[in-house]
């Protein structure tokens, strides 16, 4: 019974959110679509060393800038559940993914600097794993209009169900999105479908959002949107939650813009957010940092190396 109820809970929240932030739509920017191939890696940091990873994490950043580096990320940090980092990497196709491969390894190879400092990086984590999933636009609600550019905090609903029982979910999804259309919502949200990953079938359903005020009128629009349901509907989300899912888990993501890598045309509809400042002899305004457990000496000589890359 309480796994019913947080089922419906999380899927009341997602319309609500939608019906507070869905009054004020613009056209979104090509370049900031959500893409059709999603690799989410989450990171634990090791205790007292998240300020490392992020002077580190910039570092990298700022340097794929400069570089032009065409291979480009979304770094987010929790704001619930366990304290993580969540980089949000998007593709085109499986075939991009594997090209990307192949611009790390170069670039890996070309700037063997910024290769050691990825792996001061690695050294900070404590444990990862990674999902790859697939977009799913039939049960999308009016994902053609998201940008992620104007994406701050992202919500992320995770769903695992039994072997067997996707249709249902997909079913349960469908009857929510009828429920948005008779209420006039128009903001949008995303669900991916879990490729590789997870040891069960799984689901994402995705929720950029560009303020946290969206959630505040939660409580106050429950009965409401129990109503647009409708009881018959009501009731075969209850019954579909009761048979298909093993859990459900729903955490809140910031995005930290300095520690992302996007494109010129992705980050043109706010470039002061998403682009980083430089000083007036074009270098990036924060100096190189070193993992500060290396020597003076090698510090010394690694930080001249790093400038010339960066």
């Amino acid at each position: 019974m309480m796994a019913i109820r947080a089922f419906g809970a999380i899927l009341l929240s997602l319309v609500c959110a939608t019906i507070l932030s869905g009054q004020n739509a613009k056209a979104a920017n090509p370049a900031a679509a959500p893409p059709n191939v999603l690799l989410l890696l989450h990171q634990e940091i090791l205790p007292g060393r998240a300020t490392d990873r992020q002077k580190l994490q910039t570092n990298i950043s700022r340097a794929c800038d400069r570089l032009d580096v065409p291979s480009f990320w979304i770094d987010l940090q929790s704001l619930t559940g366990p304290r993580e980092a969540l980089v949000f990497d998007t593709f085109d196709s499986f075939k991009q993914m594997q090209q990307s491969d192949v611009i790390w390894r170069q670039f890996d190879a070309a700037h063997p600097d910024l290769a050691r400092v990825k792996d001061d990086i690695e050294a900070l984590v404590e444990s990862e794993r990674k999902i790859i999933a697939v977009r799913r636009d039939d049960v999308g609600y009016l994902s053609d209009s998201v940008d992620l550019s104007e994406m701050r905090f992202l919500r992320v609903l995770e769903a695992r169900l039994f072997p067997g029982h996707e249709s249902d979910f997909v079913e349960a999804l469908r009857i929510l999105a009828e429920a948005y259309t008779k209420i006039n919502a128009d903001a949008p949200w995303l669900v991916y479908q879990v490729n590789l990953g997870m040891s069960s079938p799984a689901f994402l359903i995705l929720m950029p959002m560009s303020e946290l005020r969206q959630n505040d009128d939660l409580l106050s629009w429950r009965d409401n949107l129990l109503g647009a349901e409708g009881e018959q509907g009501s009731e075969r989300l209850k019954q579909i939650a009761r048979e298909s899912y093993v859990s459900t888990e729903s955490n809140l993501y910031v995005v930290k813009p300095e520690m992302s890598h996007v494109s010129k045309e992705f980050a043109a509809g706010d470039a002061d957010f998403w682009m980083h400042k430089t000083e007036p002899n074009g270098k990036p305004g924060t100096r190189p940092f070193l993992n500060p457990t290396v020597s003076y000496s090698k510090r010394k000589t690694y930080n001249q190396q790093l400038r010339k890359a960066l």
